[in-house]
Parts: structure tokens; C-alpha cells; sequence
């Protein structure tokens, strides 16, 4: 019976069948509200979206644990700034080939096989990682991991398999949760960790990588996949050799100008974060000592904390108050903002202005993800939003190295701006004639 067609009724009948004592009004009251939280209880531990989302948070934790410390940890191998830069799109560049292979494959043996596969990738470049005894290892490591990187993708097809289209939004919340969960704990975790030994980050991501592949084996039940395409935040991404395929949709002029206002976000971004550790390490110190692991951790960890809010209950008040466009706007400006406060940064102050104005500018994915999906048809949905994960492995291959090309060469200022220049390039174009797209605002 479900919860919703529960009458005090039926409450009382169950209630009878398990007591033959008088109900008093108030012990009738507190069984029925146990029974209601046991049941919920019940049905939420059944549920394979909490499995979904823990595997999903232990997964994002292990990726945000390497994001503030890969850099360091490379040039301690040895690695230039550009070299870092290229190990950054090495593993950027092998997501681009094996994602829409692994979905693919996913269609015919199921989510859950494939899911365990792209797992045990990331925890053995995990464990090479952390004992690799030159560059060249590192590489190896990286390349492993993008290889067998579809653990996000195929979670989010595995939503679209076990829910309806019309809740399948809804659901996608929980990897935005996971998400949001991760980049505020996992750079903390990461720079705490790197004080006592550089690898010891990584084996708290490759711990919790086996603790994800253990609650996939455990948790997960084995579904059937989706006959349909998903037409939810998943995407449908066409393999390299379709990517023909995919010029129509920039011959759309109001589809056309969001694509590029995405890839200027993703540019400008992935030159953001992967140029960040190396440039605070070379113009910031904390006590007299240069920026280390730690001290970018816990500036990633703050930009989490501030995003959290920006991207939780908040962001649904502020389009129902501002509109879809006039954040997006505004989320350019503040990356703008942010990349131009950080070429011009020399105190800890400074940081943490240019660090607002950045979280701050994390309102431009959701926003103008969603006005993506408005601007293309319902059943082409899916396919655009692939697009656009493919348009950010293409960003994260070629930002990095230009990263770590302009750093490398001491022109630290013209890195931020440099990245300045390119969210003002989407900012440009999301100003463009006004009112011409639809702008949708929650209910």
C-alpha cells in the first residue's frame, strides 16, 4: 500500500493486528508516528538513489581530495608548470574518449558491471599514483584513471534508469548534493593530510574509492537499462567519430550563443583551477612559508562552503526572484571579478575576495545548463547536454596547459586576467540581445 493512500483507518487496522491493548489517544499518537518513520525509513534505505548517492559522495570526496594536491605532488616528481598542465588534459583527454564508450557498453551489460570496472580504474591509478617513482609514472596513473573515468556518468544513467521522467530532476538533485558535499570536505581533507606526507591524500582517495566499490557490490541492486535514451543531466554523448553529429546544433543562433557561453565558463575555469596551486605557491605564503597543499585545500574547501549555499535551497529563491539570465550575467561578472581580484593578488585578504567573487560565479553552470536545455527540443535534450560535457573535456584538455604555459614563464598577472578575458568573453555574449530567450523562473 502506498504511503500516501494511509488513512488513520488503515493506521488503526495494521495496529490492530500486532495489539490487542485499548489505544490511548496519545500512544496511538506516538505508534503512528513511528510507523510512519519506520516506513519512510524502509523506504529510503530500499530506495537505490541512497546507494546512488553514497557511491556518488565517496567518488566526489576522492576527486576533490586530488584536486588541490596533484599539482604539488607533480612537481615534487619533477614536473614544470606546463608539464602539470598537461597531466591535468592528459587525464581530461582520455575521459573524452572512453565516456561515451563506456556509456555505450553500459546500454548492453548493464550500469552496475561497468560502474565496478570504471571504480577499480580509478582506485588502481589511485594506488599507482601514490607509489609512483617518477613523472612518467604519474602520467601512467593518469591516464589509467581517464581511461576507465565514467564513475559520474554512468551513476547519472543509472538514475535515469530507475526513475520516471518526470521525478528524473529531482533525482539528479542527489549528485548535485554529492557534489556540493564533496568540494567543501575534500580539499579540507586533502590539505589537512598533506602536512604529515604527500601520499597520504592519496590513500585516504583510494580508501575511499574501495569503499565505493564496495557499496556498488553491496548496495547497488542490478537494474534494466533504459531502452530511451535519458533525457536527464546525464546526457547522451556521441562517440568522437559522430562527433559530426553535433555541428547542427551550433547552427541554432540561440542554442549556438549558450554553447560558446559554455565553453568560454569551461576555459576560463579549468585555467582557474589548474593554474591556481601553482600560482599561490609562487606569490602567496602563509606564516613566511610559500602556499602548500594545505593552504590551497582550505581555499578550495571555503569556496565549497560559500557554493553550498549559492547552489542548495538558495539558488531556487534567487531564479524565481532574478531570473534565469540575470544570474547567469551575473555569474560571468563575478568570475570576472574573481580572475581579475586574483592576477592582482598579494595578501590573504586579497584571496578571500577573489575568492567570494569566484563562488559567487558557480551560478553560471546551473543556470545556463538549464537554459541550454530550454533552447533545444525535449528528445534532443539528452544528446545537448552530452555536448556540453564533451565541450568541458575540451576545455580541461587545452585550459591547463596554457595555465601552466603562462605560469611556467613568470607572467602570473597575465594568467588571471588571461582567464578574466575569457569569462568577460561569455559575459559578452550572454548579454547579447536581451529578451530574445526564454527565461524560465521556478514556481
Amino acid at each position: 500500500m502506498a504511503f500516501s493512500s494511509l488513512t488513520l483507518e488503515s493506521i488503526r487496522e495494521h495496529e490492530k493486528c500486532r495489539f490487542v491493548l485499548p489505544l490511548r489517544r496519545d500512544s496511538h499518537e506516538a505508534r503512528r508516528r513511528s510507523f510512519w518513520a519506520t516506513g519512510l525509513s524502509l523506504k529510503l534505505l530500499r530506495s537505490p538513489l541512497l546507494a546512488i548517492f553514497l557511491i556518488v559522495a565517496v567518488d566526489v570526496l576522492g576527486l576533490t581530495i586530488m584536486i588541490p594536491l596533484l599539482p604539488f605532488y607533480a612537481e615534487k616528481m619533477g614536473a614544470t608548470p606546463t608539464q602539470v598542465g598537461l597531466l591535468i588534459g592528459t587525464y581530461a583527454a582520455c575521459q573524452l574518449f572512453s565516456g561515451p564508450l563506456l556509456g555505450r557498453m553500459s546500454d548492453y551489460t548493464g550500469r552496475k558491471p561497468l560502474l565496478l570496472v570504471s571504480q577499480v580504474g580509478t582506485l588502481i591509478g589511485f594506488l599507482i599514483l601514490a607509489f609512483a617513482p617518477s613523472l612518467w609514472v604519474v602520467f601512467l596513473a593518469r591516464v589509467i584513471d581517464g581511461a576507465t573515468a565514467g564513475n559520474l556518468s554512468l551513476a547519472q544513467a543509472y538514475i535515469s534508469d530507475v526513475t520516471r521522467p518526470e521525478e528524473r530532476a529531482k533525482s539528479f538533485g542527489v549528485i548535485g548534493i554529492a557534489f556540493g558535499m564533496g568540494f567543501l570536505i575534500g580539499p579540507a581533507i586533502s590539505g589537512y593530510l598533506a602536512k604529515f606526507d604527500y601520499r597520504d591524500p592519496i590513500f585516504a582517495a583510494a580508501g575511499l574509492s574501495a569503499t565505493s566499490i564496495l557499496a556498488t557490490w553491496l548496495l547497488l541492486p542490478s537494474v534494466k537499462t533504459s531502452a530511451a535514451p535519458a533525457d536527464g543531466p546525464g546526457g547522451r554523448r556521441l562517440s568522437l567519430l559522430q562527433w559530426g553529429e553535433y555541428g547542427r546544433y551550433f547552427k541554432q543562433p540561440e542554442l549556438t550563443t549558450r554553447l560558446f557561453q559554455f565553453l568560454s565558463f569551461a576555459f576560463s575555469f579549468a585555467m582557474f583551477t589548474a593554474g591556481f596551486p601553482l600560482f599561490a605557491e609562487r606569490r602567496l605564503t602563509w606564516h613566511g612559508t610559500p602556499f602548500g597543499p594545505e593552504q590551497v585545500g582550505f581555499s578550495w574547501a571555503y569556496a565549497g562552503f560559500l557554493g553550498i549555499f549559492l547552489q542548495g535551497p538558495a539558488l531556487g529563491k534567487l531564479v524565481k526572484k532574478f531570473g534565469e539570465s540575470n544570474l547567469n550575467r551575473l555569474g560571468f561578472f563575478a568570475y570576472a571579478a574573481g580572475y581579475c581580484t586574483l592576477a592582482l593578488c598579494y595578501s590573504i585578504p586579497m584571496l578571500i575576495v577573489a575568492t567570494t567573487f569566484c563562488a559567487l560565479g558557480s551560478l553560471v553552470r546551473p543556470t545556463l545548463t538549464s537554459m541550454i536545455t530550454q533552447a533545444a527540443p525535449r528528445e534532443e535534450q539528452g544528446v545537448v547536454l552530452g555536448l556540453t560535457q564533451s565541450l568541458t573535456s575540451i576545455a580541461q584538455i587545452t585550459g591547463p596547459p596554457v595555465a601552466g604555459f603562462l605560469i611556467q614563464h613568470g607572467i602570473l598577472t597575465g594568467w588571471g586576467f588571461t582567464a578574466a578575458g575569457v569569462a568577460l568573453i561569455g559575459l559578452l555574449l550572454a548579454s547579447r540581445r536581451p529578451g530574445t530567450a526564454r527565461d524560465s523562473t521556478l514556481p
